[in-house]
């Protein structure tokens, strides 16, 4: 007798991506998921807080207390590290050297784009990228029908529980007051922050997604 759960199933588990993944649309800078919920992501710009003052460092210091005490809302922080592209840097450097006329300053050029290109590979270099997420709970749109859709787990559901408009719109009116507070208070740090637009919020899932790039195929060069 075979443990069903040991046993070998005898079609192959499949599943497409779209079914993985709790978003259901992007709509006016508001991320929505299956669930009803929604939220909002801005990027950050970063600050060397090494290279400040000790006057600059404490009130940077007292702004992000004060950013801290400001929040009677949930918000997420999110860092994501990349490996650094260098790609469109170097091409930079290749027309820049194009346009050089001076020998000496040509093999400068030279051995700099050797040298970032070995402190690349040598040092596996990072990008750092900030995200502040301010959530939308699906309890927010009515108590009734989002318990049940919470509490109803493998029905998988491919609809929102309410109306797609009623959904954004209420998103919008919980989440932008809330975009607005943080702002205000990131300025006081020196930090701004970005609101994705949409085509930015689908590139950003795309890049989670499919972090290894497309790959591209070399045609064969046959010489006689």
């Amino acid at each position: 007798m075979a443990i069903p759960f040991l046993s070998t199933p005898d079609r192959a588990l499949m599943s497409t991506t779209q079914a993985l993944i709790p978003v259901i649309d992007v709509a006016d800078g508001v991320v929505i998921y299956k669930n009803g919920g929604a939220a909002l992501i801005m990027e950050s710009t970063s600050l060397n807080f090494g290279l400040l003052s000790e006057r600059e460092q404490q009130g940077v210091i007292a702004s992000y207390a004060g950013l801290l005490n400001s929040f009677n809302f949930p918000v997420q922080i999110v860092v994501r590290s990349q490996r650094k592209d260098i790609t469109n840097y170097m091409k930079y450097l290749d027309a820049a050297e194009n346009n050089i006329s001076n020998e000496k300053l040509i093999i400068l050029m030279k051995d700099y784009k050797i040298f970032i290109r070995e402190a690349i590979q040598k040092r596996n270099v990072l990008s750092k990228l900030f995200y502040i997420i301010i959530p939308f709970t699906p309890y927010e749109l009515g108590v009734t029908k989002s318990m049940a859709v919470t509490f109803s787990p493998g029905k998988g559901e491919k609809t929102l529980p309410f109306a797609r408009n009623y959904v954004v719109r209420k998103a919008r009116v919980a989440l932008y007051p809330k975009r607005d507070h943080l702002i205000r208070q990131a300025q006081r740090l020196g930090v701004r922050l970005k609101p994705l637009s949409n085509e930015e919020l689908i590139t950003l899932f795309y890049d989670i997604y499919n972090q290894d790039p497309p790959v591209k195929e070399e045609k064969e060069s046959f010489i006689e």
